[in-house]
């Protein structure tokens, strides 16, 4: 008898093995070849859906052998119902986390697919999947015969005193969630701050927004409620390009027609050559009567915000050197004192 048991036994370690490395090989195949098959074809989809399935075979076929090795021989019933119960569970929470998987990867490529039409932010991706978990624990307690409606009751009432607990968490949660519904922040965009501070939109947490400064690159983290009820300035929207403006003044002997000329074809030429800008023909428009000068502003489209410090920087330089050969002055201020004489 005891020897019976003793076959039974290595019986059902060998097939619990032999499940857990047929399973892993056939993942490292599977993975390999709907890898080399991706590289051939234009469906973006197949990665997708090759990393949403780690370890789901070996888990899967591993199980397989456990079911076949409880098979072997007499059994506890114990042991046989504690190990059905185990093996539903894995099954479905690999399902499960295979789902979580694919569906925050789905999210992130449709937003990156749609230009900035969808949002693509942490919190977007960790609400979607904190869904797909939480129907998931629900599907597996009633796979086990578990009543969840106590459960929904008790979660009720403990939600309540945890809202009490975690207000401030909470607050900065929903915030996130407004901020990335309004779609008026989003990952990417240039914003300055009421207080100042700016840069590119890194991210949308549950409890803060991060900004990376430019040209430091140092990072702001932003409570979400604060940067809701904030007032900034959005220079990405409702679209990226944008005009810049600079002040030039010439002295009162120039030709102010020359000058507008003279101005135009160098901004033109800048903007055609010069990374980030935008063909627009730019616009000239005197503005006052300096106290030595005619000022005038200057506008020019750019690609986005941080074109417009390379096309200032090309600018000037060339406009003061086509100056220079034109023979237009841009004056030093100059103010006339009379003296009264004794």
């Amino acid at each position: 008898m005891t020897d019976f048991l003793a076959v039974d036994w290595v019986q059902r370690i060998a097939f619990i093995a032999g499940g857990v490395i047929l399973g892993y090989l056939v993942e490292r195949i599977m993975h390999r070849w709907i890898h080399r098959a991706a590289k051939w074809t234009e469906w973006e989809w197949d990665d997708v859906f090759a990393d949403s399935l780690r370890w789901i075979p070996t888990i899967w076929i591993a199980a397989g052998g456990v079911t076949i090795a409880m098979g072997i021989g007499e059994v506890d019933p114990l042991l046989l119902g504690t190990t059905s119960t185990i093996l539903t569970v894995m099954l479905i929470g690999s399902l499960i986390i295979a789902a979580m998987r694919a569906a925050g990867t789905a999210v992130e490529k449709i937003s990156a697919r749609s230009g900035g039409a969808l949002p693509s932010a942490t919190l977007v991706v960790n609400l979607v999947r904190l869904g797909i978990g939480t129907l998931g624990i629900f599907l597996i307690l009633q796979n086990l015969d578990i009543n969840i409606t106590p459960l929904i009751t008790a979660l009720g009432i403990g939600g309540l005193a945890v809202a009490l607990a975690l207000q401030d968490t909470l607050g900065n949660l929903f915030a996130g969630v407004q901020i990335i519904l309004s779609r008026q922040v989003r990952p990417n965009d240039y914003v300055r701050l009421e207080n100042g501070e700016e840069g590119h939109v890194t991210d949308v947490k549950g409890r803060n927004t991060t900004i990376r400064t430019r040209p430091d690159g140092n990072l702001v983290v932003v409570p979400n409620s604060i940067l809701a009820s904030s007032i900034l300035k959005n220079y990405s929207l409702p679209e990226k390009s944008l005009w810049v403006s600079l002040i030039v003044g010439v002295s009162y002997d120039s030709d102010l027609e020359h000058v507008e000329k003279v101005t135009l074809e160098v901004a033109r030429k800048v903007l055609d050559e010069a990374d980030g800008g935008l063909a627009e023909e730019p616009v000239l428009r005197y503005r006052e009567f300096g106290d030595s000068s005619i000022n005038f502003r200057v506008r020019m489209k750019v690609r986005e915000f941080n074109d417009q410090f390379r096309i200032r920087h090309q600018f000037i330089k060339r406009l003061h050197a086509r100056y220079g050969e034109e023979g237009i002055e841009i004056p030093f201020p100059i103010r006339t004192i009379y003296q009264a004489e004794a």
